[in-house]
């Protein structure tokens, strides 16, 4: 028997286990209603199947398999199932479109074998039927699906160029002068134009890949990040703090609807900002929204994770990185930004030849010198603005680089990808990490057998004092790229680094370094309408000052008249020597002028010189041959 103490402390178990019970079974009801207020009344939303597909791929990831009692064979191919789905989850949010696909084509299967997903009910996720409960999103998406049945990744460049979306245009709020964006209006035309019915197979591939790309993909830019453009941008504009409360602004994109912040008289908020870049002009797609801030937030803590990299706090507040498939991305985010924000550039690898590069009348004049400077081991410099091609050129140029050389590159993060084009080449890339320095780099260089050395921006006075010597000294040549404006700027800037690192103290010295390095500068430009091309090829003639000759006015031999003709019949260029202030001649060799590439000063005969004595001798002839057709010498001082 229990004495009466005892069974009291019974009673006060069975009371605490019952209220703990009680309160588990409240908390999964709520939660449970939580789900429900998530997912809608509709089983077949868009809000409810992307919740069904969030739980039931938790499950299948996370179950443990040995409670089910199955037999090895059986075990074991679940096994194998569940690790290839978890990489393909994994992979997916990097850049790789196979695991993307694996992972579209899972759901496919969960929707329609688990969850019933039909041609009768899967109207109730996107209205297919009735055009006018269509967002300009729904609208978008079916165009761009329909044009990548047809052309891929380039249907998003078909569709720009099909409806001439790529122009300047005045549109209300963007301010004066053309803007390129595209609105709601535009994108309801356009689907007017393209519209047909659509299979069940297709509108179900519509609706798994929005449910995917709410779940694991990156919003409304998913499918865009993936077409053959130039890149992608999102929380560059608008607002995201209300003036008067000083609050987040959180539109949702059920309120949006498509119709655009300026036809509903509202300010675009941060969330309504996505752009591309599209053939070296920024385009804004102003019909598309992220839905929230919070959206933009998750796409930029996903966007850059690929080889882990790091993590994007406050304390680091950037963070520069690649994806799977050799784009380059750059994330941001308060306290170091206004706002959170990304940009993806992506580089056409299958398109990177001079050829296809360098077109117009007279392109083969710099492609051909482009092909000689680097079979005559010149120390290269590609300048421009951002987005003008450099680092596009600089892989194509890579091409003509002797094969036998060995390469070693330094970049900030992975962009040229060398060995994805040049598979066979000895070529080895480095990058800066947060524990190893550019300059840390570079000094190892010197170590790995390195004949040419590429530099893929020169953006710091370390890296760029390094350079200089490494030119010098450490490898046969450099090709690297710069963001100067002027043949001048590059060597200002390219001394200010020397004097700011401290590897020199007396101007002129340093100023002389760097043009006793430099041979040729490849500057790039690009127009208000896009259009790239190579402004001019300028050579870079270090000279030693002198002085004017000594003229003896009252000497009898001649008259004075006589010896003042004789003195000025020194040449333009002589004069130009003697007067220059710094220590150097530029030259422009050819030039773009009035969309023609000319001709226009003649190389020097000591760059004709060194030049020849690095090419093989059939190099050697033809670049002779090269000069005389394009310039109609070898040569001139």
């Amino acid at each position: 028997m229990l004495s009466g103490s005892s069974l009291n402390m019974v009673w006060i178990v069975i009371l605490i286990l019952f209220a703990l019970l009680f309160v588990y079974l409240r908390y999964l009801d709520t939660k449970k209603t939580a789900a429900d207020m998530t997912r809608g009344t509709d089983p077949y939303s868009l809000g409810s199947m992307t919740e069904f597909v969030k739980d039931t791929l938790h499950q299948l990831t996370h179950s443990q398999l040995s409670d089910l009692g199955l037999h090895e064979v059986e075990y074991r191919r679940r096994l194998n199932k569940r690790s290839e789905l978890r990489r393909a989850l994994k992979g997916c949010v990097s850049g790789d479109v196979l695991d993307k696909a694996y992972v579209k084509d899972f759901l496919k299967q969960l929707l329609v074998s688990h969850l019933g997903l039909n041609e009768s009910n899967i109207n109730a996720a996107i209205s297919f039927e009735n055009q006018l409960d269509l967002t300009a999103q729904d609208q978008f998406e079916i165009v761009l699906y329909l044009y990548k049945q047809r052309h891929g990744e380039d249907a998003l460049s078909v569709l720009v160029e099909t409806y001439d979306l790529a122009r300047p245009r005045v549109i209300p709020g963007y301010g004066e002068g053309g803007v390129y964006a595209v609105t709601a209006d535009d994108m309801a035309y356009i689907y007017e134009s393209e519209q047909r019915p659509l299979l069940f197979q297709e509108k179900l591939d519509i609706v798994v890949q929005r449910i995917y790309q709410q779940y694991k993909g990156f919003s409304v830019v998913d499918e865009i990040r993936d077409q053959r453009i130039d890149g992608v941008s999102g929380g560059v504009s608008g607002i995201t703090v209300d003036r008067d409360s000083g609050q987040e602004i959180f539109r949702s994109h059920d309120d949006f609807l498509g119709i655009g912040a300026q036809h509903a008289g509202l300010p675009s908020t941060g969330c309504e900002s996505v752009w591309i870049f599209y053939r070296g002009i920024s385009m804004h797609l102003a019909f598309l929204s992220f839905g929230s801030m919070l959206e933009l937030k998750r796409v930029c803590q996903n966007i850059y994770k690929y080889n882990h990299p790091g993590q994007l706090s406050e304390a680091s507040g950037y963070k520069v990185n690649e994806m799977k498939d050799g784009s380059r991305v750059v994330v941001v985010r308060p306290p170091f930004a206004e706002s959170w924000a990304f940009f993806v550039r992506k580089f056409d690898l299958p398109k990177v030849s001079l050829d296809q590069l360098i077109t117009g009348s007279g392109a083969e004049l710099p492609i051909g010198l482009l092909k000689y400077l680097m079979r005559g081991s010149r120390i290269t410099a590609i300048t421009g603005a951002q987005g003008s091609g450099k680092t596009t050129l600089l892989m194509a140029m890579v091409g003509h680089i002797y094969a036998s050389y060995t390469l070693r590159v330094q970049e900030m993060a992975f962009e040229l990808h060398l060995r994805k084009i040049y598979s066979r080449r000895n070529i080895l890339s480095f990058r800066e990490t947060e524990h190893i320095s550019g300059q840390a780099g570079l000094d190892l260089q010197k170590k790995t057998d390195g004949t040419v050395n590429i530099l893929g921006e020169v953006a710091s006075d370390e890296v760029a004092s390094w350079m200089i010597q490494m030119s010098q000294v450490a490898s046969l040549f450099t090709v690297f790229t710069h963001h100067a404006k002027t043949f001048k700027d590059l060597v200002q800037s390219l001394r200010n680094s020397l004097l700011k690192s401290g590897v020199f103290r007396q101007e002129h010295i340093a100023e002389q370094q760097v043009i006793s390095v430099i041979n040729f500068d490849v500057h790039l430009r690009r127009d208000a309408n896009g259009n790239r091309y190579i402004e001019r090829i300028t050579e870079c003639i270090p000279i030693e000052k002198g002085t004017f000759p000594d003229i003896n006015i009252n000497s009898d031999s001649g008259s004075l008249k006589k010896r003042l003709e004789e003195y000025f019949k020194l040449s333009a260029e002589h004069i130009r020597r003697l007067n220059e202030e710094g220590h150097f001649i530029s030259r422009n060799v050819i030039e773009y002028r009035d969309g023609v590439y000319i001709a226009a000063a003649k190389l020097s005969e000591r760059s004709i010189l060194e030049m020849t004595e690095q090419m093989q001798p059939e190099d050697a002839e033809e670049f002779k041959a090269f000069l005389t057709a394009g310039w109609g010498g070898e040569g001139d001082l």
